[in-house]
């Protein structure tokens, strides 16, 4: 077997471990031993659970190489994502130990483009926080660049394990900013797709009224873009379905931009919600970047949208979900809910669900919908739009805890990720990118915004600002 320094491991992206791969240079057992050093070493972090090390090592040994990835190490979520590897909690004690007999399409085509998954990665419980502090997990999981601040959610121990070199490239979800909250708090690159781009069967054909959809987080965009090109495309019997992509996203970012684009900018949020001077800043770094790069930059209002109302819709589908989980549950294991089942948020919007009638879904999914009409007249002249992606630095542990009432909590989590949730309504992809960083080492994301399927426009200007602003160099301290 031909080793790799474990150094030189955590230098490298998910493409040049499989060029390495390509040329004999190393062999994807030996890739999977120093992923598994790492995540030993920095098991402290909590960003991983359900590990299946020595049967994942026994996989690489034997895998034949295949996809654009060859045979790399990779993450699951432990979002649900159904495979027959891995059980699954979703953050929850209620949900602990979910098995699956059959693989997700996504599962496979991660599998077919050479991503071997050797655990998964920790989330808030249900996905449904936006700091990765279930109790399921035994505490929370620790953001590598200051351990103090929350490492975002859900997909927080995805964006942990990429930014403390366990990984190069993980699965992620985002229902209401779970890929690009974690990805901004973390300094790595996080884009949510269009609705409808990869799928969700064949268990599901929707996640929260279409709001929720999967992709991967990463160090580089040039990993992403390969990924979405091998992940991406319509199933057949999907509720959604994306407009079909042109080419290879990979060969897109790999190239020189064939004409300046028009970049809308939007410097203040809804309902006034304060954004902090730090995050306008690397807004205002990532559009001279943009500007010196020859693109138009134009100022443009925000949509027209009743936020408030927005705020009801998604606590709504959310709090739906939730009585559907819980349900689901303790129908199948056969006693009532314990005291101790769920956390405190969760058991407050369980009881918020039970009281809802079907009247006011079917009103919160036509609320989210037309979220989408407004955006896409609100961008009718701009190619894409920049936005921070959160309102202030990455919270402090604790503060976004699944602690008190459910309305109090979302209200809360409206606040910080303004310009998140109301995406996943718009089905619009989206990218954060990290931008910029505080003298203490705190990374501050900034928010690119595309059109319904145009993933191709957020790739290619994320790879010309990862050329002139490079972040895949920089590394927490680790001890």
């Amino acid at each position: 077997m031909k080793t790799l320094d474990p150094q030189a491991y955590e230098s490298l992206d998910g493409l040049a471990m499989a060029e390495l791969l390509a040329q004999g240079r190393t062999t994807p057992e030996a890739l999977m031993r120093c992923a598994i050093d790492v995540a030993r070493q920095r098991a402290d972090l909590n960003a991983l659970t359900y590990e299946r090390f020595d049967a994942s090592i026994d996989l690489a040994h034997g895998w034949r190489q295949r996809g654009v990835f060859g045979g790399i190490p990779f993450l699951l979520k432990d979002s649900g994502l159904a495979s027959t590897r891995f059980p699954s909690s979703i953050g929850s004690r209620l949900l602990d130990d979910t098995t699956y007999t059959v693989n997700a399409t996504l599962t496979e085509r991660f599998e077919a483009a050479g991503l071997l998954a050797f655990a998964r990665s920790t989330v808030s419980e249900l996905c449904m926080g936006p700091s990765t502090e279930a109790v399921r997990n035994g505490g929370p999981t620790l953001n590598p660049w200051d351990r103090s601040r929350s490492v975002g959610g859900s997909s927080g121990g995805a964006a942990v394990a990429i930014a403390a070199g366990i990984v190069p490239i993980a699965h992620g979800s985002d229902g209401g900013g779970s890929i690009r909250l974690p990805a901004a708090s973390c300094g790595v690159y996080g884009l949510k797709p269009s609705r409808g781009r990869v799928p969700m069967g064949p268990f599901r054909g929707e996640g929260w009224g279409g709001m929720a959809v999967d992709g991967v987080l990463s160090r580089t965009v040039r990993d992403t873009a390969a990924a979405m090109d091998a992940i991406s495309g319509y199933e057949p019997g999907a509720p959604y379905g994306a407009p079909p992509k042109e080419g290879s996203y990979l060969e897109l970012v790999t190239r020189a931009p064939t004409k300046p684009l028009r970049i809308g900018v939007w410097r203040h949020a809804w309902n006034d919600i304060p954004i902090a001077p730090e995050c306008l800043t690397a807004v205002d770094r990532t559009v001279a970047l943009c500007r010196d790069m020859g693109h138009e930059i134009v100022e443009v209002p925000l949509p027209d949208i009743d936020y408030d109302g927005f705020i009801r819709a998604h606590g709504t589908m959310l709090a739906s979900n939730i009585v559907v989980a819980v349900d689901n549950r303790v129908k199948l294991r056969g006693r009532p809910l314990g005291d101790d089942d769920i956390e405190e948020v969760i058991r407050d919007g369980y009881a918020v669900g039970q009281g809802l009638t079907a009247a006011q879904y079917v009103e919160s999914i036509q609320r989210l919908h037309a979220i989408g009409r407004a955006f896409d007249h609100a961008m009718r002249d701009c190619d894409l739009v920049v936005s921070t992606t959160l309102t202030q630095l990455p919270m402090p542990l604790g503060e976004l805890a699944l602690r008190g009432g459910f309305w109090d909590f979302r209200k809360k989590v409206s606040r910080y990720a303004t310009f998140l949730a109301v995406i996943n309504a718009s089905g619009q992809p989206a990218a954060t990118l990290p931008m910029n960083w505080t003298d203490a080492g705190v990374p501050i994301g900034t928010q690119l915004i595309g059109r319904f399927g145009r993933e191709d426009l957020v790739l290619a200007l994320s790879a010309q600002l990862e050329q002139a602003a490079p972040w895949a160099h920089r590394r927490p301290a680790f001890a």
